[in-house]
């Protein structure tokens, strides 16, 4: 069994006081996603940069303070790509690929838009300059996990306030037009909606902080584990985890009936 975590930090170091190693020790995951490091290289503790014995990558932005992904795995890839030639994004650390046999998992940062106009405006940016990366994914040939924070909620089930969100970013026509090009033109595999078709509330894996957001389970589902076919249909559980609070996001969990090592080419 194969399990993959993808979980937007909110802040490695925030994280980390939280007893998020703690946990993941707990958790016997073979690779981490994670997301919004803000942190440089240079900030990470000796544990961050080997979290529980783990191989870890990561990705940072050149601006300090902001965004970066990284992959924690129990074996060490066979290569790790950062960035995916997007120009404009790749010096924001939003992308990394680590290659497991013939399995590729990438921990992604997609921007958000909900700050300013402008930030909508390079949100909507890169979805036009990652599509062409998604279909050229696809044609690899390889099974491949997308694991991150897309910052787009893509159904009416995916958000509690799904009529009062209609115009605001992350539930914005146009971006949930492009996720569902990305499953339906494309062939990419919603795992979770895979395997749990009318899940409301309980996939949720995004709370703001204002309000009673979290108390009252006022949710976004914007994290997902988005995958080529083969290995979506592996999948066989699938969970957020609550039960602590690491970030403002909640950890996704996601099992798949496949061991890297044996299915390389």
């Amino acid at each position: 069994m194969l399990r993959i975590i993808s979980l937007n930090l909110n802040g490695i170091r925030s994280a980390w006081n939280k007893n998020l190693l703690p946990w993941l020790q707990q958790q016997h995951a073979d690779v981490v996603c994670v997301q919004e490091l803000k942190a440089q290289l240079a900030d990470l503790s000796p544990e961050m940069c080997s979290p529980d014995g783990m191989h870890a990558n990561y990705h940072p932005a050149e601006k300090k303070g902001y965004s970066g992904v990284g992959i924690w795995s129990r074996e060490a890839p066979l290569g790790v790509v950062a960035g995916f030639g997007g120009g404009e994004f790749d010096s924001e650390g939003r992308y990394l690929r680590a290659d497991f046999g013939n399995l590729s998992v990438i921990s992604l940062y997609l921007p958000s838009g909900s700050s300013s106009p402008e930030r909508q405006e390079a949100k909507f940016r890169f979805l036009e300059v990652f599509f062409p990366k998604m279909q050229a994914l696809r044609a690899e040939g390889r099974e491949i996990v997308i694991c991150g924070d897309w910052n787009i909620a893509h159904r009416e089930i995916d958000l509690k306030n799904w009529k009062s969100n209609q115009k605001n970013s992350g539930f914005l026509p146009e971006e949930r037009a492009w996720l569902t090009r990305v499953f339906d033109e494309l062939g990419w595999v919603d795992v979770y909606r895979r395997l749990y078709p009318e899940a409301a509330g309980e996939s949720y894996t995004w709370w703001s902080n204002r309000g009673q957001a979290w108390a009252k389970n006022v949710g976004w589902r914007i994290d997902y584990q988005i995958a080529t076919p083969g290995i979506a249909a592996c999948a066989r559980q699938a969970s957020v985890f609550k039960d602590t609070r690491f970030s403002d996001h909640a950890p996704l969990i996601i099992d798949y009936d496949w061991v890297p090592a044996c299915n390389a080419n």
